[in-house]
């Protein structure tokens, strides 16, 4: 059986223009690099790099018990936020193990959204959805909504170009209404890139007009490739690689969106236990000081030749100019200055456990 038709962004005329090259991506057809990922990913840290994340999905909950509902499925507290706000968390099963790392807005008191990972679309419709029932409206508008991120130290000044000067007295996690280049849109504070910059979402048929007014106001457009290697500098985990339903937000190194004073969500139980054994194993990351470059998969050994882990993110990085990557290992090899050594397909790199993230960028 033959695997399906990716599906198409409504950018995807507009990446063909901009000669991206197209790959299968979490069902997807995307752009993994137009110039080239070091251009793209040099781009982003020093001026304005845009990405389409029209993949991603975005589920809707309204009424009045919408907040409840979704602070019940969420490891962080959604009750501290105002209207207009939002917060990054993790979902997990009763397991307290990762079904998904979320980004959660607060529209209103009565009105929510919930970023899902594309990859995820499907299991978060169904675990949201079902918790919905009887209490609130849910709508899965993922296929109705366009996302563009705008990234980078110029990405606010990009933005104002286009009409959004006021976006930026936007603080960091929040959100407000904005016109872009004549498109109604709503642009968000966020990003997954380490840079400042913008989330922007707007309709799909607006979207390839907002995208080249960005692109004619300075952007430059970026794919997969970069977005992958600025996340990996700024220690930003990927669904599917660094954390999923294998893995817990304490060992991931998310313990900072675990809020175990909340009366109740889904999987705390759980946490709680895990905490009190304490963790065989943590997520770490990694200098390669060998000759080799980590990759996802490779298997991570103790100078004595044992493997302890497996390298979960790996890639050079362009802007700290060392190889790095991430990976689980006993929590005995965690500590800072930890000697590790990475099997590349039989070449054997010395690295060592280093302070993450890799990169932050000047406050």
């Amino acid at each position: 059986m033959s695997d399906p038709e990716p599906k198409k962004t409504p950018l995807h005329a507009e990446h063909l223009a901009s000669k991206g090259r197209m790959v299968p991506f979490a069902g997807y057809e995307l752009p993994v690099q137009y110039a080239g990922l070091v251009e793209e990913h040099k781009a982003v840290r020093s001026a304005a790099g845009l990405f389409d994340v029209s993949h991603m999905g975005e589920l809707l909950l309204k009424g009045s018990e919408a907040g409840a509902v979704v602070n019940e499925l969420i490891t962080n507290d959604a009750s501290k936020l105002v209207d207009g706000q939002a917060l990054y968390t993790c979902a997990c099963n009763e397991r307290g193990t990762i079904l998904d790392d979320l980004i959660v807005y607060r529209k209103a008191a009565d009105s929510w959204l919930v970023v899902c990972n594309a990859s995820n679309r499907d299991k978060m419709v169904a675990h949201f959805e079902a918790a919905s029932k009887g209490r609130c409206a849910f709508t899965d508008a993922s296929d109705d909504t366009a996302l563009i991120a705008l990234q980078g130290p110029q990405a606010l000044a990009v933005a104002g170009r286009v009409g959004g000067e006021a976006l930026a007295a936007l603080k960091s996690f929040h959100f407000a209404d904005a016109v872009l280049g004549g498109v109604a849109c709503t642009a968000s504070r966020t990003g997954y890139t380490g840079e400042d910059g913008l989330e922007v979402f707007c309709a799909p048929n607006d979207a390839p007009a907002l995208w080249r007014a960005l692109l004619g106001s300075g952007a430059v457009p970026a794919g997969l490739g970069a977005r992958d290697t600025l996340r990996l500098e700024a220690r930003l985990s990927l669904y599917g690689n660094d954390i999923d339903e294998t893995t817990n937000p304490l060992e991931a190194g998310l313990a900072w969106v675990v809020k175990l004073d909340k009366p109740k969500f889904l999987g705390k139980e759980a946490l709680v236990e895990i905490k009190e054994r304490g963790l065989p194993r943590r997520l770490v990351g990694f200098e390669v000081t060998g000759r080799g470059i980590a990759r996802h998969g490779y298997p991570l050994q103790d100078t004595a030749g044992a493997v302890i882990g497996t390298c979960t993110s790996g890639s050079p990085g362009p802007t700290v100019g060392k190889n790095i990557g991430l990976g689980y290992v006993p929590a005995a090899l965690s500590a800072i200055g930890s000697k590790l050594v990475v099997d590349c397909r039989g070449r054997l790199a010395e690295a060592v456990v280093v302070k993450t993230p890799f990169y932050k960028r000047a406050s």
